[in-house]
């Protein structure tokens, strides 16, 4: 009986964090903005933000769709994919040819920058001084691309990559093109997973419920408040869920482990199980799939009670030899 208890409790919070998520039928529709003086805006130094290309005015170029449309198949549509889940694209996406350039929307500080599943090479700018971060996706991890460091607008942080590279694959090419989205508060708000996870590009809900905003009108109307935006709430379960999830599986396991080889006598892995949960709380992080190092800490404690049992087991050894 007490050896479910685990299992339970976990399909508990599971269960808890489905019933917390409810999705709208249909979202606030977005205008589309053109940048026709994109370039004057990009020129004038005393403005906050300007358009991530050069080439920027929107029209029928544009790839995907608008901030905030549904993937859902418009009427009398031909040869158009049926998605099985309704969702909200929550950036804009602008089709560009690859190798073209990608310059940062404002002045900022690289706080992700490296491969991220479908996006190819994704790279994120915090902008503090506007609270707000602006992401780039679909770029090149074959070409140049900035890794890290403090940005100014404008600035060169990398190009459109091939489409089997950029998201795509050799098998499943995708066209070259930038998503382009801008968020209020900041990366380390959001969390790595979910709807309100840092790199969203499709989402069930409203882009705008969870702090997405429309690219194209930030620029064009230079709309965000020197002293910032506000962060919408995010609930507990929504934003920690996940990582509380993960932290508590990998916990459990290590300290199971660990109990397990002591009951075993195994001395010579006692380390193991703490290694594992730093390695975990070392690569998550890294890979944005929790944001705290919570998980590391627990490792390093989990690490030294297996080192401080391997001593402890090897001078009782000793003492029982002499």
């Amino acid at each position: 009986m007490f050896h479910s208890l685990p299992r339970v409790s976990l399909l508990g919070v599971v269960l808890v964090l489905v019933a917390c998520a409810s999705y709208p039928e249909a979202c606030p529709s977005s205008t589309p903005v053109g940048l026709i003086n994109a370039q004057e805006i990009a020129r004038n130094d005393r403005l906050s933000f300007r358009f991530p290309l050069d080439e920027s005015v929107i029209d029928g170029r544009l790839f995907f769709g608008w901030f905030g449309v549904s993937n859902e198949c418009p009427p009398h549509a031909e040869d158009c994919y049926d998605y099985p889940v309704r969702e909200y694209h929550s950036a804009e996406d602008y089709r560009r040819p690859a190798g073209t350039p990608v310059y940062s929307m404002a002045d900022g500080q690289v706080s992700f920058s490296g491969p991220m599943g479908g996006y190819g090479w994704l790279i994120i700018i915090d902008h503090p001084q506007a609270n707000i971060y602006s992401l780039y996706g679909h770029l090149s991890p074959s070409r140049w691309r900035m890794r890290s460091g403090m940005v100014k607008k404008g600035e060169l942080i990398a190009y459109l990559g091939d489409p089997d590279e950029n998201g795509g694959s050799k098998e499943h090419p995708l066209e070259p093109h930038l998503h382009f989205g801008v968020r209020s508060g900041q990366k380390s708000d959001y969390p790595g997973r979910g709807e309100w996870r840092f790199m969203a590009g499709w989402i069930k809900s409203c882009p705008q419920d969870v702090g997405w905003l429309q690219p194209s009108e930030v620029i064009t109307s230079q709309g965000i408040p020197t002293s910032g935006s506000t962060t919408p709430a995010v609930g507990f379960l929504v934003r920690w869920g996940g990582e509380l999830l993960i932290i508590a599986i990998y916990t459990i396991g290590g300290i199971g482990m660990l109990v397990w080889m002591v009951r075993k006598k195994a001395h010579k892995l006692f380390i193991f199980p703490g290694i594992l949960v730093v390695a975990a709380g070392i690569v998550f992080p890294y890979k944005g799939i929790i944001t705290t190092y919570s998980l590391l800490l627990v490792g390093i404690l989990i690490l030294a009670s297996g080192i401080y049992l391997y001593i402890r087991q090897v001078n009782q050894n000793h003492q029982y030899q002499e």
